[in-house]
């Protein structure tokens, strides 16, 4: 077994820094099976220092890819198409992970693939969020950690050519969100099934929340909801209506909890910047998320009503 890490990557450098030296320092002597590993970054366009950066780096395992800025779908096609490896683990630029990941994503694989007698399946390890930059592994788990998603690309491991079966991500989710869970419908669909792998611990950061992010995670909830689109037109399913919070329950849910819009992120103002002052910047994201949901389902039904008005009538 061979891996392949494919970490695409967009004006992160700070942490992208720590990133790839948690991937220089794997120790793989827990999982005698894997015979190495190479680190595919592909850069998506950044404008920082990303690439100047990475082209100083010496470590043999690290490969540099370069695009125009297409999204994280084209990312990590290209990734994966130039991977040497037979497994490819995917996993985000801002992941820091622990000494033992891949051995840990190697060991939960081979005895999959052995007890099934196919290699139908994919690792999906544990992500802990966390705001401490300089000690990202320092952070607890806690509840808010846990996720029921099936194929988050921010820690899996997955068969090369199961991957390739499957047509890999869909290059039309260029904006964000929903491009990796739309290929886990199909790969569910081959009937692939999910194995937790709780020891490749990856430690997902990200900074404090700041009331000036707002207008950034507005934009990105309005992204959100049309790519949640794109989703769901490819798998008009009521499973998928659920996942991407299509339904008038979840329209109407938002609704109430927000009091109707009356709790937005003008009229919390006064509390959020409160709670950030008190550092409980975590506080303030969740309570925001309040109105970040209520846009994200509001602006799905707004683009599916205007998408039905421009599509052709039958004659």
């Amino acid at each position: 077994m061979f891996f392949s890490v494919v970490v695409p990557t967009y004006n992160r450098l700070p942490i992208l820094r720590q990133c790839l030296a948690a991937l220089a320092a794997q120790d793989l002597s827990t999982a005698p099976g894997v015979e190495g590993y190479e680190v595919i970054v592909v850069d998506d366009g950044s404008t920082d220092e990303t690439v100047a950066a990475l082209l100083q780096v010496t470590d043999p395992h690290l490969r540099l890819l370069q695009q125009d800025h297409g999204g994280a779908a084209v990312a990590r096609n290209c990734g994966v198409k130039a991977a040497r490896g037979s497994v490819i683990v995917f996993i985000d630029s801002d992941l820091v992970v622990v000494k033992g990941f891949l051995a840990a994503h190697a060991r939960a694989l081979q005895r999959h693939w052995r007890r099934r007698g196919s290699r139908l399946c994919f690792t999906y390890g544990a992500v802990i969020n966390t705001s401490n930059f300089a000690q990202p592994t320092a952070e607890p788990h806690k509840l808010t950690d846990l996720s029921w998603a099936y194929f988050a690309t921010g820690n899996v491991a997955i068969d090369r050519q199961l991957l390739l079966r499957s047509g890999l991500f869909d290059p039309r989710f260029c904006q964000y969100g929903w491009e990796d869970l739309e290929l886990g419908e199909r790969l569910r669909q081959l009937g692939v099934v999910l194995v937790r792998c709780p020891e490749a611990i990856g430690y997902h950061w990200h900074p404090p929340f700041q009331l000036q992010q707002v207008p950034q995670l507005v934009r990105q909830e309005k992204e959100r909801a049309r790519m949640a689109l794109v989703f769901y037109r490819k798998h008009p399913t009521l499973r998928v209506r659920m996942i991407i919070q299509f339904t008038w329950l979840h329209l109407l849910l938002w609704q109430v909890l927000t009091l109707g819009g009356l709790l937005n992120a003008r009229t919390m103002g006064p509390l959020l910047a409160a709670l950030v002052r008190r550092g409980r910047s975590g506080w303030a994201m969740e309570l925001l998320r309040l109105h970040l949901n209520r846009i994200c389902v509001q602006t799905i039904f707004a683009e599916a009503r205007h998408q039905r008005r421009q599509a052709p009538q039958p004659s």
